[in-house]
């Protein structure tokens, strides 16, 4: 149950980031978005290739905006 709602958390703040449009503000949710993946890829939730993935593809909306 526990890993399930991880997961969906971090499903919804990805969402959430992939809508912002202000660059301040996606930089200031940015490394709390990043830690989320980590802690679900340390607990085997998801591959640790898709968790950097995700980071990347989060990394480049940063960049895009």
């Amino acid at each position: 149950m526990r890993n399930r709602y991880q997961h969906r958390t971090t499903r919804n703040a990805m969402k959430k980031f992939q809508e912002l449009s202000d660059k301040a503000e996606a930089e200031k949710m940015f490394p709390s978005l990043i830690s989320m993946i980590d802690k679900l890829a340390k607990k085997n939730i998801i591959h640790s290739n898709k968790a950097s993935n995700l980071k990347s593809n989060m990394a480049k909306h940063v960049a895009s905006l």
